[in-house]
């Protein structure tokens, strides 16, 4: 691992005065070098290095942009305009090979981020938590685990086969759990699928016991990991998982069993009645689970040709704020008839020309550069829809609370439309149902391949890209050719 060799613990750390958690320090400028010996000596130091994990986190190369986008992109949702490789026009088409700016960026950015957290693990253990307490301690360390499973999750949805082929029996990921912080740690074996997701689910329970119930703020509450944070996490897991129990399980914890659906402890979740206000300042929503922060400071925005506004708003001269990078496919989700003209989600589709120019636009994320949108990991209608899916699954009914939060999520949009149980033939219809309330409501937030790929389902052509069934090759993207080349150990896709 290249990148992660070269990044010692001191890249990281700094001495900064640390007050309260403000938006600015999630991404710290450090004012000194500090010796690794040092580096755990002070409060401020180690504040400053947890922070520092969320800064690592919503990089443009990954959570701040491009592995949502890479998550759009390879669904069928979305069309390429500019043809440019650089902003993932081979992601779109399917054809990623080793050395590609989308497979070698993701995956040093994503073990670049573990590396952090493994480097703050151990530092905590070995000193760190004697020098701000049991307490807090505990609730940094179950940060950093969380922000590590998360890592381990996003590479798995990318690099190896989904959990459902083979029940988790297939080649996984280089499982490092150390901090690197010198040479001569590359050689490591991929360890199988089933073993990433152990180790994930292992983090999120870790994370769920020591994290904080709550924060003081609803910036950090939105902004920084809390035990809510962690079951959330763990529906979207153990769905990909097709561990439809596990789903229930953990969903219940924070979703209350009937209408409206709410978190009734710890941060109290629950929708919008507008899904507009999850997309405007302060973006700090009790829908918003975990988002990742932005502002026009320098260094703490996601960069040009990485924040998502960039990719999916139109060009000024069509009445957007971004470069036009990937427009909506006008045989997509948005030709649904199902997703009626009434419904308040059709205000983040924008139409740019007339006729044979005509095209649409996801603006969910309207803020032109240097493009301060907050970045959404996981909103409150994602625990719900997994909770509404894994419940019908499950039970192989049409179940009524199932059909309930369809609605919670369905109706707040369009008040047109209400189901009823009436409203499916089979449970499969429900099922269907739900699996279209989630295109619909996550349009341009990273979700679609996901679903299909855990559904181990084709991947539909999309203009001049072709379809990609679940025994293709380039179903999943290879191996990053940095890591292939400095891990002996570790085999190509």
């Amino acid at each position: 691992m290249k990148k992660i060799i070269k990044y010692s613990s001191v890249a990281i750390m700094g001495a900064i005065l640390f007050s309260s958690c403000q938006r600015d320090l999630l991404n710290p400028t450090p004012q000194t070098s500090v010796s690794d010996a040092s580096s755990f000596s002070t409060v401020g130091r180690v504040q400053a290095q947890v922070l520092s994990l969320y800064g690592a986190l919503k990089s443009g190369s990954y959570y701040g942009g491009r592995s949502v986008i890479y998550g759009d992109i390879k669904g069928e949702d979305f069309i390429n305009e500019t043809q440019n490789l650089i902003t993932g026009s081979d992601v779109w088409a399917e054809n990623c090979t080793n050395s590609a700016t989308a497979v070698t960026g993701l995956w040093s950015q994503a073990y670049y981020v573990i590396n952090c957290c493994n480097v703050f693990i151990d530092g905590m253990n070995a000193g760190g938590t004697n020098t701000v307490g049991t307490t807090l301690g505990a609730n940094y360390i179950a940060e950093a685990k969380l922000i590590r499973a998360l890592s381990y999750y996003t590479l798995l949805q990318f690099y190896a086969r989904p959990y459902p082929d083979g029940n988790g029996a297939k080649p996984g990921l280089p499982l490092r759990l150390t901090g690197i912080k010198g040479s001569g740690f590359s050689s490591l074996a991929r360890s199988t699928v089933a073993q990433i997701y152990t180790q994930v689910i292992q983090d999120l329970n870790d994370a769920e016991t020591g994290l904080p119930l709550t924060y003081s703020t609803a910036y950090n509450n939105t902004t920084r990991a809390h035990r809510n944070t962690a079951i959330a996490l763990k529906t979207r897991v153990y769905l990909s998982m097709n561990n439809y129990a596990s789903v229930i399980t953990e969903a219940n914890k924070i979703v209350s069993a009937a209408a409206p659906f709410t978190a009734t402890t710890g941060v109290a979740h629950a929708l919008q009645a507008n899904i507009a206000n999850v997309f405007v300042a302060p973006y700090t929503t009790t829908e918003s689970i975990f988002s990742m922060p932005m502002t026009t400071t320098s260094g703490d925005y996601p960069g040009t040709q990485n924040g998502v506004g960039y990719y999916y708003s139109p060009t000024g001269t069509n009445g957007g704020t971004g470069n036009g990078e990937f427009s909506l496919n006008a045989n997509g989700i948005i030709a649904d008839a199902g997703w009626t003209a009434t419904d308040k989600r059709r205000a983040f589709v924008k139409q740019s020309g007339s006729g044979a120019t005509l095209k649409n636009w996801c603006i969910k994320y309207p803020t032109g550069s240097p493009y301060t949108d907050y970045v959404p990991v996981i909103r409150y209608a994602e625990v719900l829809l997994n909770l509404a899916e894994a419940r019908t699954r499950s039970t192989n009914t049409i179940d009524p609370q199932a059909v309930a939060i369809l609605n919670a999520v369905r109706t707040r949009s369009d008040a047109t439309t209400t189901f009823t149980a009436a409203s499916f033939s089979t449970p499969t219809d429900l099922i269907n149902a739900i699996l279209k309330e989630r295109r619909i409501e996550f349009l341009g937030e990273g979700l679609r391949v996901n679903d299909l790929m855990r559904l181990l389902q084709t991947i539909p052509s999309k203009g001049i890209a072709p379809s990609k069934a679940s025994t293709d090759a380039g179903y999943i993207w290879p191996i990053s050719a940095s890591e292939l080349a400095l891990n002996p150990l570790c085999t190509d896709n």
